[in-house]
């Protein structure tokens, strides 16, 4: 399956398959948020949130591939990431691009 953020895979698109997107609601966890407390004092990265993040990334990511897949796609093109806050806490990272079939690579 080949992702791009661009409207091209490298290969001529032969159809367009719609749009699919893959979401994931994420949580702070308490002790999380204890050791971020911490880190905000001394500054620096916030480790434990970076991580959070980027694994609410890769299971929207996740999801979008399956959904892809199933409509017998090669390939996502236009592929962007969005974020909102559904409650103070909580945050939804969702992945959304348009599912392909690519022309068969030349050898």
């Amino acid at each position: 399956m080949i992702l791009t953020t661009t409207e091209s895979a490298g290969r001529p698109v032969t159809e367009v398959l719609g749009i699919v997107r893959g979401s994931t609601v994420r949580s702070r966890h308490l002790g999380r948020d204890i050791l971020a407390v911490f880190r905000n004092i001394v500054g620096g990265e916030v480790d434990e949130y970076t991580k959070l993040v980027a694994e609410a990334r890769e299971q929207a990511l996740d999801r979008l591939t399956a959904e892809a897949r199933a409509l017998g796609a090669d390939g996502v093109v236009g592929l962007r990431f969005g974020t909102s806050q559904v409650s103070q806490g909580a945050a939804e990272v969702l992945a959304y691009g348009t599912a392909v079939r690519l022309a068969p690579a030349e050898d």
